[in-house]
């Protein structure tokens, strides 16, 4: 019977092939508040591997914060633009950068 060798990853082996982790904040303006734009965004991010959280601001717009999979990210600023049937979505603002690792489920931000 021949021993088993012990297998140790090495850094290489334990990392992804391609890091396509990001972190997205994005802004969004138009008749965004008073319409259900964040329990929108909760229910349309719920099936998706991304963290973060969204909250209203204080001029009118919902401000996005959010990092996972750059294509996850893409469908959650797909759903932006789209909004709600009772909002009119003028314009998203995306800012792209590194994830910061910050992040933990998915909550409105008050």
């Amino acid at each position: 019977m021949q021993a088993r060798r012990h297998y140790e990853p090495t850094k290489e082996s334990q990392m992804p092939a391609e890091d396509n982790r990001k972190r997205m904040h994005a802004l969004v303006e138009g008749r965004v508040q008073g319409v259900g734009f964040r329990h929108f965004v909760l229910q349309r991010v719920r099936p998706l591997p991304v963290k973060g959280w969204v909250r209203n601001l204080h001029d009118g717009r919902v401000e996005v914060v959010a990092e996972g999979e750059e294509n996850d990210l893409q469908v959650l600023r797909n759903y932006l633009e789209q909004g709600p049937p009772a909002s009119v979505v003028d314009n998203v603002r995306t800012e792209w950068s590194h994830p910061q690792g910050d992040l933990h489920g998915f909550d409105v931000k008050y």
